[in-house]
């Protein structure tokens, strides 16, 4: 919003100028959406405890720790996510940019989801919200819709080159693999399972939430390189005009996970819930996408990835011996029940999410 007036007065008053600058308003989309988080989230989470006599439903499988220590705790404290990330965005994006909308489009869609999810949680006071076959569906379809939006922007800002159902190889020069018509689904494949995947992850108080902001700086990285010219050639990687404006999504998820961090620090005042979890993990998906980078993502977001595997190896090798591989599922229980505690857990996986960065960002380069 911001851009769309201030820009125009630049030839008259030089200092707007600076308003042009991706950079800039990056800066100014992570004070944003902090500052909204620590004004509006006492207020919401109290509002959230208002509304949640009980908290939010513990699995009764679950560590007996679970039980003691968070029992009561209100959930769909990604309510302040979204709306932090929602409002800096619109004050500091180019809104001209069809990239933009798309990723909020897919961002609120999946919140809507969460939230229907959270919110049936709490009204039966069960573990078990929205149907999983209707929870699929309607990922499925909000994704392969996106797909499509995604793929006519991209051919309407790469007029020279029709890429857009390519994906880019890491570790190669100029790699691209032309999926054709499977594009679409493959493309759905990529945010269904980072949103399934992000909400796998959110068991532990901060485990889901540093990780994401550690893989959306990297894509918020990746989205400036890509989206310029000049270091997309000089980095030999795919280039896709547009898609620099997605780094101030990027840095208003910044914002807003360091707002949401100081309230679920052990012990956590709020829970993201599904709200937050799916919403976040399908983002992270819709910018891969947008990108070319979906490979990348894989990588990046490796620790999403184990917490999957994990899930799908428990549930297969189970279903076929009658037996388990980890002592629960995902992993991060796995270790609890072998006496890490909580805070050992959350901030070891903080530490493997950094590797995982570094190694995606490498691929960037290593070519």
């Amino acid at each position: 919003m911001l851009y769309y007036f201030l820009v125009p007065l630049a030839n008259e008053y030089s200092i707007l100028n600076i308003f042009r600058y991706i950079t800039f308003r990056s800066g100014g989309a992570i004070i944003t959406s902090l500052l909204i988080c620590f004004i509006f989230g006492p207020k919401i989470i109290r509002w959230l405890k208002n509304k949640q006599k009980d908290g939010q439903p513990i699995r009764e499988d679950g560590p007996e720790s679970h039980l003691l220590t968070k029992q009561g705790t209100p959930t769909m404290g990604g309510v302040m996510i979204i709306l932090s990330i929602a409002i800096s965005t619109l004050i500091w994006a180019d809104l001209s940019n069809r990239f933009v909308w798309v990723v909020l489009m897919v961002t609120l869609g999946f919140a809507i989801l969460g939230f229907a999810d959270d919110y049936k949680k709490l009204t039966k006071q069960s573990c078990d919200g929205v149907s999983g076959k209707v929870k699929l569906l309607f990922q499925v379809l909000l994704s392969i819709g996106a797909t499509l939006w995604i793929m006519d922007i991209t051919s309407s800002y790469s007029q020279s080159i029709d890429n857009t159902t390519h994906i880019a190889l890491p570790f190669f020069k100029d790699a691209m693999l032309n999926l054709g018509y499977f594009y679409v689904f493959f493309a759905a494949f990529v945010m269904v399972g980072s949103s399934n995947a992000v909400n796998l992850t959110d068991g532990l108080d901060g485990l889901a939430i540093v990780p994401v902001m550690i893989a959306i700086t990297c894509f918020g990285i990746i989205s400036y390189l890509v989206g310029n010219a000049v270091f997309s050639q000089y980095l030999k990687i795919n280039s896709v005009p547009g898609t620099g404006e997605l780094t101030i999504i990027c840095a208003a998820v910044i914002g807003a996970g360091l707002g949401f961090l100081w309230f679920n620090a052990p012990p956590a005042q709020v829970f993201m819930g599904d709200t937050g979890s799916l919403s976040l993990g399908a983002m992270l998906g819709a910018i891969s996408v947008i990108t070319k980078h979906e490979i990348v993502l894989a990588i990046v977001g490796g620790i999403f990835v184990v917490e999957t595997l994990s899930v799908i190896i428990q549930v297969y090798y189970f279903k076929m011996t009658g037996k388990r591989v980890f002592l629960m599922a995902p992993i991060h229980h796995h270790f609890e029940k072998k006496g890490w505690s909580e805070s050992t857990v959350v901030i070891r996986f903080w530490i493997i999410s950094v590797i995982f960065a570094l190694i995606g960002l490498s691929t960037l380069k290593l070519r």
